[in-house]
């Protein structure tokens, strides 16, 4: 059990420097941290149920975990060569897609709780 915990600490310590490091470098994880916390703020204020605000909050996050897939991808790539190669620039646009992908479900999860109050 000692070694669990040993790992658990461990993973917890090396999350959170991802975080960090995403946060202080990464502009783009800064402004879907700052438009995810307006959609949270904006989805307790108004008279929702409990799974639309669960569904956009839980799409908020995945927006989050793209674009730290996103900054991984680049930075590994960036990492291994600092030429310009084809399937480099191939790996960080879709990368930049699934962001965006992910960022267009949260906006139609939006889009359609808002029709719903109408």
């Amino acid at each position: 059990m000692r070694k669990f915990f040993d790992h658990l600490k461990d993973r917890t310590r090396w999350s959170w420097q991802g975080l960090s490091s995403t946060w202080r470098e990464e502009y783009s994880f800064r402004a879907w941290v700052w438009a995810n916390l307006a959609s949270g703020v904006l989805v307790f204020a108004l008279p929702l149920g409990t799974a639309e605000r669960a569904v956009i909050l839980a799409l908020g996050i995945l927006v989050l975990v793209a674009e730290l897939f996103n900054t991984a991808i680049e930075r590994a790539v960036d990492h291994t060569s600092t030429d310009q190669h084809v399937l480099a620039g191939q790996a960080k646009d879709a990368a930049s897609a699934a962001v965006a992908l992910t960022a267009v479900a949260a906006g139609v999860a939006w889009v359609v709780v808002l029709i719903g109050l109408l």
